[in-house]
């Protein structure tokens, strides 16, 4: 399967000014598989050091951390050289050795014409423990396959490239299409090895037997979060995030039966170990946002819309009958989809809006930075007569252009300044942004 990730791979391989690369995400969003792949297309050698699986190579980082003498270690123990522009060295699961990841500053000191890469699931652990070589390594963030990758993973490759480019208007069938691959993105989700048995099979039964071995996964990962958390705080935790994608939330609203601090600390690791992704809620506007942003009110996303849906209870039947799409579960998984697509595009912290009054329950759902300016996002099916919140929030801050995503077409209400957007663009929105001008004689 095409990841658009592994473009940033290879110009890391090329670069002259090359550091170690720390590869970060959760557990089974395809990291491993990226660097096998990238050892197959450009390496002769490949030596990979999987600290889980050979937990006796810990070892070799237990005294000197000189990257010679370790390189010729792993060579004895292996058979396999190591040769500067031919062999590619890859620690796996590198936080179950801490010590190696201070090794990493040492290889770019000392031998950066090396090529190696080190990843981990539940690398934030460990950072705890260590002084990280800042300034000696780069990273890449790894997510859940986009909606643009799945459908190139399902053989729809023009498809995939209309969502990953300069939005422009698409033909009525098209744009039927795409609504109904997104239907099924939304159940499926992008975590890789859901995609392939479901690309494989067609069956929706055996892609969600995938996703319940990976949520099993996570909660099995529990017991190695550091420093311990609550095993039964953390899956009420676990539990809540999913069902409550799109809600404000404060901590006491995520488990009962916990003190704030034990559920604080459960939150906090779901979060490190990459499972969830705090949305800070700001009330007033600014930049920088995160000046302005609340640590009291947040709103979260999960990992992955097919995760949250399995972890929900979602009925699949009801979801693939339901015929306004981003009425399922009352909007759940539209605002999942969008925010997910955003992080994946940006890496960046996202926000919300909420306004800060008495008895106010007015929110926008995100706000986006580009060029310099602050522009609301919502997620809505429906006139703009129903966009009271976003009405509100134009009124107070008079921003330039707002944007919303629903399933019809693209089209603008010129005089007040809204743009709508098939919800599908939503990850090419927040790559290349939008030409608002080429809208003006547009009307909806």
């Amino acid at each position: 399967m095409e990841r658009y990730i592994f473009s940033n791979l290879i110009s890391w391989v090329e670069m002259q000014r090359r550091k170690p690369l720390l590869l970060r995400g959760a557990r089974q969003v395809g990291k491993t598989w990226l660097v096998e792949k990238l050892a197959r297309d450009k390496f002769e050698f490949y030596l990979k050091v999987d600290f889980e699986e050979n937990s006796e190579l810990v070892s070799l980082f237990s005294g000197d951390l000189n990257p010679q003498k370790i390189c010729s270690d792993l060579e004895l123990r292996t058979g396999i050289d190591i040769i500067a522009g031919k062999t590619l060295l890859f620690f796996d699961e590198i936080q179950v050795c801490p010590r190696a990841i201070m090794a990493l500053r040492y290889f770019y000191e000392k031998m950066p014409e090396l090529h190696v890469i080190a990843a981990g699931s539940l690398l934030e652990f460990a950072f705890s423990e260590i002084s990280f070589p800042v300034g000696r390594i780069q990273s890449m963030e790894v997510h859940p396959m986009n909606f643009s990758e799945f459908l190139l993973a399902s053989n729809y490759g023009k498809a995939a490239e209309i969502c990953n480019i300069q939005i422009s208007a698409v033909s009525t069938s098209i744009h039927e299409f795409l609504l109904e691959q997104l239907r099924i993105y939304w159940l499926i989700g992008g975590m890789p090895e859901c995609v392939k048995e479901y690309v494989n099979t067609k069956s929706l039964k055996k892609a969600t037997e995938v996703q319940d071995e990976i949520c099993e996964t996570y909660r099995l990962d529990f017991n190695k979060y550091k420093p311990k958390t609550d095993i039964n705080c953390l899956n009420a935790v676990f539990s809540t995030i999913a069902t409550n994608v799109g809600k404000q939330i404060k901590y006491t609203g995520l488990a009962v039966d916990f003190t704030i601090p034990t559920i604080k600390k459960a939150y906090e690791s779901l979060l490190l170990a990459r499972i969830a992704k705090k949305v800070k809620s700001l009330s007033n506007i600014g930049i920088p946002l995160d000046v302005y942003a609340s640590d009291k009110k947040f709103k979260n996303i999960f990992l992955d819309i097919g995760l949250m849906n399995r972890v929900m209870g979602i009925d699949y039947n009801e979801a693939l009958s339901h015929k306004n799409l981003l009425a399922i579960y009352r909007g759940q998984l539209a605002e999942q989809f969008v925010g997910q697509e955003f992080a994946a595009a940006t890496n960046n912290q996202l926000y919300y809006w909420a306004r800060n009054a008495k008895n106010s329950n007015a929110e926008i759902d995100y706000l986006m930075i580009f060029d310099g300016m602050i522009y609301p996002v919502e997620v809505k099916d429906g006139p703009s007569g129903k966009l009271r919140s976003l009405h509100l929030y134009r009124e107070t801050y008079q921003p330039s252009w707002s944007v919303v995503f629903h399933t019809g077409q693209t089209g603008v209400l010129e005089n007040e300044k809204i743009v709508f957007l098939p919800i599908y663009f939503a990850g090419a929105f927040a790559q290349f942004g939008i030409n608002f001008g080429s809208f003006n004689k547009t009307s909806i």
